[in-house]
């Protein structure tokens, strides 16, 4: 019985630490983005942030991307 109970604690903490990373990537690559457009709004002098929306987006989307491909390797 506490065999059991230590390895679904075990396999609790495991998929806590790789969800919470794989939140960590998306904040990562999202924010790499999004200030790459902000310096680009900044260069160019910008009116609106297209630069900054646009890669943000970008941003968003490969942070999926890299979710939704390591989740169906596990």
């Amino acid at each position: 019985m506490t065999l059991k109970k230590n390895t679904d604690t075990k396999n609790k903490v495991q998929n806590y630490v790789k969800y919470s990373g794989m939140v960590f990537q998306m904040i990562g690559i999202i924010g790499l983005f999004a200030f790459i457009g902000y310096k680009l709004d900044n260069y160019y002098q910008s009116k609106t942030p297209i630069y900054t929306a646009f890669l943000s987006l970008t941003g968003v989307l490969i942070s999926l991307y890299t979710v939704i491909k390591s989740l169906k390797q596990k």
